[in-house]
């Protein structure tokens, strides 16, 4: 399109000067006594525009000389940027091939021309950016090195140059993660935490600065906060399903282990999720720590009624552990004379009766019979549970029952028996 366009053009010029000169009669007079010389005007109309073009050629020529030293200036300049920026490419690569001593000189050439540049009145317009990029991978160098004070006096370097104006944020953002798995590396989460503090809101969320705030709340033991983080991981996707399962599940798993009385474990229940209330796992963990701290046996049930429903509702998908760890718990507060635990021994008769033949709830059942002294019942269940139970402390616990009901029944013969098999699990 554009070439028609130029045809068009130049076939419309010659028209026009065709029509313009080819009749014009003009003549040009010039008189310089004692001569007189006639033109036309034709030829003076071509001769001014030569003489236009020689003027504007020779103008072009002299800037073209005049810009030489200008040129050979900014042709120095660039080859002494190209060549500093070489040098911390070179730095960078030796440093990620592991060769930290060359990683080193290299960065300290790159720094040395960039000084160089900016004595003689070039300064590089990323000069900044260069200075930090150089002195971080003198840092790392001296980090694999474990040369702490070397890394700790490049790093705030590093950082002061990144603060000026010229330098992007983002490679001060870059300058405080790195800084805070260095600490990591140290074991020293507290700095580490404090690294991450000077991010700003938004890149304090990144998946990397969660990733590092995480490690170092483990290291730290701060559970609370080593829970908020998986959960800001898990929500980001930073780990696969089962991964973010698992970790949630021993992160809060800690954070129950932590609680010094009922009171701070009701508190750390509650500040739990309803997912993580429904795992098993830490309802169980719960329930025992409840138990273990002395607290109130309705709250431990209350806890465990969701689990004991997903037992009933799905059999063949609850973990056998599981089961056998509800009953223990379950077991134990049997008996007690506490609000609720009469709708509990109805729950578990009616559970019971609506799977006859499933051994943990005949177990469960044979105990709360026993601690009501219905001494019949209790002895008819715990020998049917006692032979198809398959944990071993369960199937134990069933034989001394069974041993126990004997001697009180005074058949010593079966007593011996049923503690000969308690003793064998």
């Amino acid at each position: 399109m554009r070439a028609a366009l130029w045809l068009v053009g130049l076939f419309a010029a010659a028209v026009a000067l065709a029509l313009f000169a080819g009749d014009n009669q003009g003549t040009v007079t010039i008189f310089w006594p004692p001569h007189r010389v006639d033109l036309s005007a034709n030829l003076v109309l071509l001769l001014l525009v030569l003489l236009f073009v020689l003027i504007y050629a020779a103008l072009r020529a002299l800037a073209a000389v005049l810009e030489l030293p200008r040129q050979a200036r900014r042709w120095r300049s660039q080859q002494r940027e190209r060549a500093a920026n070489a040098q911390l490419l070179d730095s960078m690569v030796q440093l990620s091939a592991g060769r930290y001593l060359r990683a080193r000189k290299a960065a300290e050439d790159a720094l040395e021309r960039e000084h160089s540049m900016a004595a003689s009145g070039e300064a590089l317009p990323q000069a900044a950016t260069l200075r930090a990029l150089a002195h971080l991978s003198l840092a790392a160098s001296a980090h694999s090195l474990q040369d702490h004070s070397l890394r700790d006096s490049h790093l705030n370097k590093a950082l002061e140059a990144a603060a000026r104006g010229s330098a992007p944020q983002e490679l001060r953002e870059g300058l405080l993660m790195r800084a805070a798995r260095w600490s990591l590396d140290d074991h020293d989460p507290s700095t580490s935490l404090q690294w991450l503090e000077g991010l700003p809101q938004g890149a304090g969320r990144r998946t990397l600065a969660l990733r590092i705030k995480l490690k170092a709340a483990r290291q730290a033991r701060q559970s609370s906060d080593a829970l908020e983080t998986a959960r800001l991981l898990a929500k980001h996707r930073a780990f696969s399903p089962d991964a973010a399962r698992s970790l949630l599940r021993s992160l809060a798993s800690e954070l129950i282990d932590s609680a010094q009385d009922p009171a701070q474990l009701r508190t750390i229940w509650a500040s739990l999720d309803a997912n993580e209330r429904a795992m098993p796992e830490l309802a169980l963990r719960a329930a025992q720590r409840m138990m273990a701290l002395g607290g109130e046996g309705a709250i431990v049930r209350e806890w465990l009624q969701p689990v004991w429903e997903q037992m009933l509702t799905l059999p063949d998908g609850f973990a056998d552990a599981h089961g056998a760890r509800l009953i223990r718990v379950l077991e134990a507060g049997v008996g007690q004379d506490e609000p609720g635990e009469r709708d509990w021994l109805a729950r578990i008769e009616a559970a019971q009766q609506a799977n006859p033949r499933d051994p943990t709830l005949q177990y469960l059942a044979g105990m709360a019979c026993l601690h009501r002294q219905l001494w019949g019942r209790a002895q008819l269940l715990l020998s049917q549970a006692a032979r198809q139970l398959r944990d071993s402390g369960l199937r134990r616990s069933a034989w001394r029952a069974l041993a126990e009901l004997a001697e009180h029944k005074g058949d010593k013969d079966a007593a011996a028996e049923a503690w000969k098999k308690a003793a064998l699990e």
